[in-house]
């Protein structure tokens, strides 16, 4: 385990607001302009101006300005200080120790009860009125749960509070006998020593009638369902009694509240009784409550505690009624069960993406993160962030190395800066792009380097414990993209482990999708147990992986022309799409979900397979409908929203049947947006430079009247596609991928077309064999030995350094075609092709070239590009090793102007000495490679 821990320091008053409402605070600077008075009044000077910045702060439906200061950053301080003193966050609470925090809250609780804080607009105000018609009594719960001063305090002295409303009860209940203005009465009623001032402002709103206020009940038992109900709010009458009714207890002084949870300015919280609390330790204070006790055993209510955070037992109530800052009247709002069904998503990794995005049903969260400009959504870092706190851990905590300096240095010195927004140690610089403040680092000078930054996470629990490290071995060029994909790859992980949570740690620790995780496995169970132990939620993702693992698409009902535009792999795909819930066999269609505009990046993993699939057969402005099994029913309420209790009685009716049911999705294909690669390519290249790659192969074939041919990293097929246009002497064609998904693509696409041809008996159509593998092409199959020509084109900047090097070994020291031909990028064109293509308004800022800093790679996935001597040194070492001779061309551009090609390709040729070795192989023998698909039509 590294030594990457977070470390506290005081923080400004806007940072402590951030650590606690993060993004809902927001900051508007306007400037103020000042006149300067003159010291020569005689004189006809013009008179002069400064200009200051005044802040205005939005936070929780209040408005907080600052005064006039001459920084912008000053301002924004000052209006944080005040929304601090407003709200009554304390800010330094962590330095008083426990005895200074009790005399504290001693006098806090007698503050409570003056006139000065009976004149204040805090929400207990309301309580206070509220209290008058019960002789000034309040209960002791109210004050533990609407003042933040005394909560912090509580925590302070007795760490228990951060999870257990009770024991900040106790403790004030405590506290209360020894201030000398408060007494205690009842259970547990507060109350003044004397009657109310008669200062004390008392609101009197108009007569209303009574209101039902929808709220969510949540049993403790797994057996039992979650439910609405109604609470009677009755004007003139205490709205806590009506919860105290709701719960079977006859005093709301023995109704506990959690903290308030969702929206930072809602009075959201779960209601429960005192009496369905254990108490472990006997304490005198609650021998009433003891004796009161008539159930034989406390249950604790994992569902209630899990969106709390907070140990919560017995039967709850999950309703949004309260006082708040920004009005004197009490405020109620309904809670509907999609309400909770999606407080509960969001507790999950990767349902903060599916909420935000406003597509449950159809989004995913992606597995890469290419550039800001495609990912559609919050970015990783920030869904990150979120989902710490809502786990209540501390903000993760980030370490960007400069991997340039870890290996150029003797002492492997490496620059490391923390962004966690709870420590503010470095001056803001680009604060924008990082989220955070960090001094960017440009001093990489290296051309053709994978990247020189990398990013390791933290994520510590609030005692600052270690949970989970990632350390990483990928590098990126910019420090933005280290930062978003570490963060991407932690989520990754916890998604993975959320979704296989009977699997050891040990075996995710390097799943599919990540490596370089270390958990501390007793933290980590100790923070994740409870989410991960909700009634159910094994079933539930057992379902959702039932339905997902077929990722094959049928699609019918396809409207429209086909256009001959379709996306692909690193395209933006806009559509219009709605999902609803089918009855097989009856006329039954529910909708559960729809989206007028919704915009993802194929091939990352953005949406569903199934819909991915889908998307992929469609050219623009073409329909189609597919159908899924149905997910888990927890998925289906949280889409359904409003309409979550119709729902809701649909699948527990007597007459639902789950296997007779499924969702079908209706799609359309608004638009596409190809790849930057290619726009900065047909920017300054007619035709494009793939097309000018595949006329440059089609030279070759024919001056070497080849008949066999195979693409290493074939993709979609594209190559393979095009030759099938021009007449060759070509008869067997084979294309080698690692992806499943391109693969199958191009043999949709490369069938359609070979039937066509063969359909309709065109003459020039020589082609009589057709294959596709799955495989990687760093690995020999026999198979493929000696054909008479091989392509890999576009393909080796996208394999590491090392496989690239080890791919051309495996391809001229095993396959040995006769005749090789291999493109690649050439690194020191890009100036020219950026240039051209990003003067455009649409591009990312980000991703626009300085003078100052080096030019990026044309597509986020390479992993390297070459200059033209990196190319010319490893093709020709490559070739003379194994006997092969080696020519240089390119397309786009001219080898007699600087920098040469965009495109640079090698022509290996080989020896005709070393042809006799080809019957040597056994062509038939099974080899690594799946097989596909095949198209014979000998």
């Amino acid at each position: 385990m590294s030594t990457l821990v977070a470390k506290r320091s005081s923080l400004t008053p806007k940072a402590l607001l951030h650590q606690k409402y993060g993004s809902k605070a927001c900051y508007k600077i306007e400037e103020v302009q000042e006149s300067i008075d003159s010291s020569f009044p005689g004189l006809a000077l013009p008179q002069q101006v400064r200009c200051r910045y005044r802040c205005c702060l939005e936070l929780l439906e209040l408005t907080f300005v600052s005064d006039a200061f001459m920084r912008k950053k000053d301002a924004e301080q000052a209006a944080a200080q005040m929304a601090i003193e407003k709200l009554g966050i304390q800010s330094k609470t962590d330095d008083l120790t426990p005895d200074e925090a009790w005399d504290e809250l001693v006098a806090r609780i007698s503050y409570l009860f003056s006139e000065k804080f009976l004149s204040s607009a805090h929400p207990l105000v309301g309580h206070f009125r509220e209290a008058i018609q019960r002789e000034g009594m309040v209960p002791i719960s109210i004050i533990a749960a609407c003042d933040a001063k005394i909560n912090n305090l509580c925590k302070l002295i007795d760490p228990k509070g951060e999870s257990d409303p009770l024991s900040v009860v106790i403790l004030i209940l405590k506290a209360a006998r020894q201030c000398v203005s408060v007494c205690i009465s009842g259970d547990l009623w507060i109350k003044n020593q004397k009657p109310f001032f008669p200062a004390m402002p008392v609101f009197q709103s108009e007569p209303t009638n009574s209101v039902l206020v929808e709220a969510i009940r949540i049993p403790c038992s797994y057996e039992g369902s979650i439910e609405t109900l109604n609470l009677n709010i009755v004007p003139n009458k205490y709205y806590m009694d009506e919860i105290a009714r709701s719960l079977g207890v006859c005093d709301s002084s023995l109704v506990l509240m959690s903290r308030t949870i969702g929206k930072a300015s809602s009075e959201m919280r779960l209601y429960f009784s005192a009496l369905g609390v254990p108490f472990l330790a006997r304490d005198s204070s609650l021998e009433f409550l003891l004796n009161a006790k008539e159930h034989a055993e406390p249950i604790f209510n994992e569902r209630a505690s899990c969106i709390s955070g907070q140990n919560i037992y017995g039967d709850a109530i999950l309703a949004n009624v309260g006082y708040t800052w920004r009005s004197p009247d009490l405020l109620h709002e309904d809670v509907s069960l999609g309400t909770y069904y999606r407080m509960l998503l969001n507790r999950l990794p990767d349902g903060g993406y599916k909420l935000l995005r406003e597509s449950i049903l159809a989004a995913e969260l992606p597995t890469a993160y290419t550039t800001r400009l495609n990912w559609k959504g919050p970015s990783p870092r920030e869904l990150l962030c979120t989902f710490c706190r809502q786990h209540r851990l501390s903000e993760p905590a980030f370490s960007l190395k400069n991997t340039t300096d870890i290996v150029s240095s003797s002492e492997h010195k490496s620059m490391t800066l923390k962004l966690c927004d709870s420590v503010k140690s470095l001056k803001s610089v680009k604060e924008d792009e990082f989220g955070s403040d960090v001094v960017p680092d440009s001093s990489n000078k290296q051309f053709g380097m994978a990247g020189n930054f990398r990013c390791e996470v933290c994520i510590l629990s609030k005692g600052n414990d270690v949970i989970l490290e990632y350390i990483p071995e990928e590098s990126y060029r910019k420090q933005n993209d280290a930062i978003q994909n570490a963060s991407l790859k932690v989520l990754m992980w916890l998604n993975e482990y959320f979704k296989q949570p009977v699997t050891p740690m040990g075996t995710l620790s390097s799943c599919r999708y990540v490596q370089g995780i270390h958990i501390n496995q007793q933290k980590f169970c100790q923070e994740f147990e409870l989410c991960l132990s909700i009634h159910g939620f094994q079933k539930r993702i057992a379902l959702r992986k039932c339905s997902l693992s077929d990722q094959s698409c049928t699609l019918y009902d396809i409207e429209g022309p086909d256009s001959g535009v379709s996306p692909s792999q690193g395209f933006l795909a806009c559509i219009s799409y709605t999902v609803a819930l089918v009855r097989e066999g009856e006329d039954m269609k529910e909708l559960l979900e729809s989206k007028d505009e919704f915009e993802f990046e194929v091939g990352t993993g953005a949406v569903t397979p199934q819909l991915e699939t889908c998307v992929t057969q469609l050219s623009i402005n073409q329909k189609a409908r597919f159908s899924v099994a149905l997910p888990s029913k927890d998925l289906i309420l949280a889409a359904a929203g409003g309409s979550a209790k119709y729902f809701a009685q649909l699948l527990s009716s007597d007459s639902f049947n789950e296997k007779s049911c499924y969702l079908e999705y209706s799609v359309k294909l608004l638009g596409v947006t190809e790849p930057l690669e290619d726009r900065m390519e047909q920017a300054l290249f007619s035709p494009s430079l793939s097309k000018q790659r595949v006329e440059y192969a089609l030279r070759h074939i024919s001056e070497s009247q080849a008949t066999t041919l195979v693409d290493f990293g074939c993709g979609s097929g594209s190559l393979l596609e095009s030759l099938l246009e021009h007449t060759t002497t070509l008869q067997k064609i084979v294309g080698v991928d690692i992806s499943r998904k391109s693969l199958n693509r191009a043999a949709k696409t490369i069938h359609s077309k070979l039937s066509m041809n063969a359909n309709h008996g065109i003459q020039n159509a020589s082609i009589k064999y057709a294959e596709l593998y799955y495989g990687s092409i760093t690995d020999f199959d026999p198979r493929l030995y000696a054909f008479d020509i091989g392509t890999c084109l576009e393909v080796i900047e996208h394999m590491k350094e090392d496989q690239a090097h080890l791919f051309g070994e495996v391809v001229l020291g095993s396959f040995r075609p006769h005749l090789l031909i291999v493109s690649t990028p050439n690194y020191e064109y890009n100036p020219i092709l950026q240039k051209a293509a990003l003067p455009d308004k649409e591009e990312d800022a980000d991703d626009k070239p300085s003078q100052t800093s080096q030019c990026r790679f044309r597509n986020f996935d390479h992993k390297f590009e070459w200059t033209r001597e990196q190319f010319n040194h490893w093709a020709s070492n490559l070739a003379s090793r194994h006997n092969y001779s080696v020519e240089f061309g390119g397309v786009g551009g001219s080898a007699e102007v600087e920098p040469g090609f965009a495109s640079q390709i090698a022509v290996f040729r080989r020896s005709a000495s070393h042809q006799t070795e080809d019957c040597m192989i056994n062509h038939e023998s099974s080899g690594v490679y799946e097989r596909i698909w095949e198209w014979n039509n000998r």
